[in-house]
């Protein structure tokens, strides 16, 4: 069964067993007081009628006698029975044309009526003509035994009504329930049909390939997290909302990694192009020519081959480190003079770049952190490089390196023309490339500041960039003593 149905029938059948129980309760307690009322009226009658008979001789204790003297209650049932008089019996009758009519009892009533007292000053008897009765019996003055009686019909109708109102009202009052309780329940159940809802329209969508974005949500109206429902789909668009966040990082992964391999060929098959070329162009002259020319000509070629095999290497190699970066190697902890090796980064890149000016500040005391001399050259080295290639001459590049906190900061800032803001958020990516108002002069494989940044974040630092046009500044933050450093 369903929660709904589930719901609603435990509901109903507890209230049902709670207003049986009430209704059984309540007739016991009603036909309880009543047969006590009737009690107290049939004695004082009793008392009555047996004090008439205690007033007539024994002989005369019949009850033709004592008929017309009594008082026409209707359904009054009387009987007598002495050793003189005899046993005899009448019952008043309840017709409206004649109240004062009476009944006589046949032997077999009265016998009836004898047998259900059984020497019992009170009891109950059921005629065939006249209905139930409550008796009580009382012995005269005269020695005449006396058994008056008042029915109880009266009782057992309202008994009925009351029973046939409660039962009316039971049936009402559930169906009434049933009503309210499945329209509560289906409105308090509606947020989790609009998370199966929603659910249902997630799942239907191809999330295994190409871009993927989630914008099904359950309403906000069926998300109210005050409710146990609410949660639910609170939840459930929380959920959403991180696939949705993992569903793009992955999207942007795979493009980065299509990206990557198509650069990476592209990078791999200039230099294979020429080593190819050069190689065919020495083999055919050796086949076809000789001489000092041919020698000229090969050793030519074979420089160019060279030069591109050297190209080749050095893009292996930074993707190698890149892939070791990656993987939490390839650092090597040491302690690490950044003021010594800022002063020797600066003076191997001013021979590369005379036409720049060249600045260093640095403090008077060495800044000493732990990390790898050699990858930390290289940041210097990169870092110097990236600002001299993609500034023009006649640019004033400026390294310097301080301490901040427990951080050892070196920043290298240039007035050139500044980064474009369209490749700002790609530019330490990997075969990132900057535009042409960096004006490059050299070719490179676009890998340096992506290993600058590797090689950062392997310390436990960070690095950042400030830009505008005639201000860009590179900031490297380095632990002085890194936690992963062992």
């Amino acid at each position: 069964m369903s929660l709904q149905t589930r719901l609603m029938t435990a509901v109903i059948g507890f209230v049902s067993l709670i207003l049986v129980i009430v209704a059984v309760i309540t007739s016991a307690t009603l036909g309880a007081t009543l047969e006590l009322q009737l009690q107290d009226r049939l004695k004082i009658a009793s008392s009555q009628i047996t004090q008439l008979v205690g007033s007539y001789p024994e002989e005369a204790t019949t009850v033709d006698n004592i008929r017309p003297r009594l008082n026409p209650v209707p359904g009054l049932l009387f009987a007598m029975s002495s050793v003189e008089g005899g046993t005899s019996g009448a019952v008043f009758t309840d017709a409206a044309q004649n109240i004062g009519a009476t009944a006589d009892l046949t032997d077999a009533e009265l016998a009836q009526i004898n047998e259900s007292l059984a020497g019992r000053a009170i009891g109950t008897v059921s005629l065939k003509e006249f209905g139930s009765y409550m008796l009580v019996a009382q012995k005269a003055a005269n020695g005449a035994n006396v058994v008056t009686g008042l029915p109880r019909t009266e009782i057992q109708n309202q008994l009925t009504t009351l029973l046939t109102v409660i039962a009316l009202a039971t049936i009402g009052g559930l169906i009434l329930l049933a009503l309210t309780t499945a329209i509560t329940i289906r409105v308090g159940l509606r947020p989790l049909r609009a998370v199966a809802a929603t659910a249902t329209r997630v799942a239907n969508q191809p999330l295994d390939r190409g871009e993927v974005k989630i914008t099904e949500r359950v309403p906000a109206f069926e998300a109210d997290p005050r409710t146990e429902t609410g949660l639910v789909g609170a939840s459930l668009n929380t959920l959403l909302d991180h696939v949705n966040d993992s569903l793009a990082a992955r999207q942007k992964n795979e493009e980065q990694m299509r990206r990557f391999v198509a650069d990476a060929s592209h990078e791999l098959r200039t230099p294979l192009s020429s080593i190819r070329g050069y190689s065919e162009l020495s083999l055919r002259a050796l086949k076809q020519q000789t001489g000092p020319a041919v020698i000229e000509g090969t050793t030519t070629s074979l420089e160019r081959i060279q030069a591109q095999s050297l190209r080749m290497t050095r893009l292996v190699e930074d993707l190698l480190l890149l892939a070791r970066l990656d993987e939490g190697r390839e650092l090597v902890y040491g302690t690490v003079d950044l003021t010594q090796l800022a002063l020797e980064g600066l003076s191997d890149a001013r021979p590369t770049g005379p036409d720049h000016h060249w600045q260093i500040e640095v403090p008077d005391e060495p800044i000493v952190v732990i990390g790898d001399a050699g990858r930390m050259h290289q940041v210097v080295a990169n870092l110097l490089a990236n600002a001299r290639t993609h500034t023009p001459a006649g640019t004033s590049i400026t390294l310097s390196v301080s301490r901040e906190g427990d951080d050892a900061v070196l920043r290298v800032h240039d007035d050139g023309p500044g980064i474009d803001p369209g490749v700002r958020d790609e530019l330490f990516g990997r075969f990132a490339r900057g535009d042409s108002s960096r004006a490059r002069q050299t070719g490179g494989t676009g890998l340096g500041l992506a290993i600058v940044k590797a090689i950062v974040e392997g310390h436990g630092g960070q690095i950042t960039v400030d830009s505008e046009p005639g201000a860009t500044t590179f900031t490297v933050r380095i632990p002085i003593s890194p936690a992963s450093a062992d």
